[in-house]
């Protein structure tokens, strides 16, 4: 879905060219980032390009959406998001296109990204770094469902981290807010959200009906993973995700799954003998 981009006007935005671009630093779920700094200040700034697929069919509801949440939240370890910013209008304009342009959302900079610090062989992390990330982690994902407010991507490359190691949760890019229907019956959502190597079964069973323990699952592979060092899970197709769930954490039931649209072939799955040992308990 998308709104119609003629009809949207952004005349209390700057234009990006106050940032100077200094390298493209990566592709979120709806954008491609990159570095920058402020022109005047020299305030290092990220600054997420929103992509424009298909401009006939006017302005990306996704990236309304993420606009929207990302005004609502503000928390200590939920990426800022400063101000929102355009290209420069052509002089040439005419009345049907005085208003496309580039967008750009300016957020704080964040040095580091916990897949990238995983994969970092010089970097180590104790028992106590570990715990405190995963503090700052589940403090910024209780703040946001607290705002009635999903992520639906929760992977160690949406997790910043600031030099001053301050984590930062980002990406909202999939993030939708959930709510009861007005006939108080709950609402159903795609299932199709979540990187593979971090859904959930019940995502990958089929389930429409769900809520914040779809993060809390992400949240739990990326606790697995400080230990790791890489994903716990990296299945190839749904099929295999499943089966690889099932030989870590045992068999898949509809109590266990909460799954009202399991079937008996994706319920069979077994637990593979020694899986049950793969991780030692913690002192």
């Amino acid at each position: 879905m998308a709104k119609n981009y003629d009809s949207l006007e952004f005349p209390f935005c700057d234009e990006v060219s106050k940032y100077e671009r200094l390298a493209k630093i990566g592709q979120g779920t709806f954008g491609e980032v990159f570095k920058a700094k402020h022109r005047q200040t020299g305030k290092k700034v990220a600054l997420k390009k929103v992509l424009m697929e298909n401009e006939k069919e006017g302005f990306p509801i996704t990236a309304l959406r993420e606009i929207k949440i990302l005004q609502l939240l503000k928390h200590e370890n939920v990426v800022n998001l400063i101000e929102i910013c355009r290209t420069k209008v052509s002089p040439t304009a005419n009345q049907y296109n005085r208003y496309k342009g580039s967008i750009f959302l300016v957020f704080d900079f964040c040095e580091h990204d916990l897949a990238g610090l995983l994969s970092n062989t010089h970097v180590k992390f104790t028992l106590a770094e570990i715990k405190k990330v995963m503090q700052m982690l589940l403090n910024g994902l209780y703040y946001i469902h607290r705002n009635k407010i999903l992520h639906r991507d929760m992977k160690a490359a949406n997790v910043l981290i600031t030099r001053d190691g301050v984590l930062k949760l980002a990406d909202f890019g999939l993030a939708r807010a959930f709510s009861l229907a007005k006939n108080s019956q709950p609402n159903r959502y795609t299932n199709r959200v979540v990187t593979l190597w971090y859904r959930p079964p019940e995502l990958l069973l089929g389930e429409r009906i769900y809520g914040p323990p779809i993060d809390l699952w992400g949240a739990g592979c990326i606790m697995a993973e400080m230990w790791t060092r890489s994903p716990i899970m990296q299945g190839n197709t749904e099929q295999h995700q499943l089966t690889l769930i099932s030989q870590l954490c045992g068999s898949i039931t509809p109590e266990v799954s909460g799954c009202r649209k399991c079937n008996a072939s994706m319920l069979s799955l077994d637990l593979l003998k020694g899986q049950k040992h793969l991780f030692r308990p913690l002192s």
